[in-house]
């Protein structure tokens, strides 16, 4: 416990002989409005205009690895139209398939059911005498 209230006491005697001392006399910041250099970081980020139009003039066209990019996008682009027109012709394919046999099994169910109907009539109506 000694040791913190030396401590204590020798950080509050150095606050007192910084305070208290004749070195210290301000702690204000010097004015750097006017630039020494005025070729610093400012003039390396901005350039005069005719500097811009000429840089965008000589970078204007891209690299052909660009086109060969664009070329590259626009087969898989194709591809998976095609890919995807086929996934859609095998669904419908499929549904048709599907209805017809569905429509198929309906029509063979209804004639059976017909067929029944006309074997067990006995001439009385409705319907509910037929199976007696």
């Amino acid at each position: 416990m000694s040791w913190n209230q030396v401590l204590v006491v020798s950080l509050v005697t150095t606050l007192l002989i910084l305070t208290f001392s004749s070195v210290v006399e301000s702690a204000a910041v010097r004015d750097n409005s006017k630039e020494d250099d005025p070729k610093g970081a400012p003039r390396q980020v901005f350039m005069p205009e005719s500097d811009a139009t000429n840089f965008f003039k000589r970078r204007s066209r891209r690299s052909t690895r660009y086109y060969e990019l664009q070329a590259e996008q626009r087969v898989k682009i194709a591809a998976n139209e095609r890919w995807r027109e086929y996934n859609e012709e095998q669904v419908d394919e499929h549904d048709t398939y599907t209805r017809e046999l569905h429509e198929e099994q309906t029509e063979r169910s209804r004639e059976t059911h017909e067929q029944y109907r006309e074997y067990q009539y006995d001439g009385l109506y409705p319907r509910y005498y037929w199976f007696h």
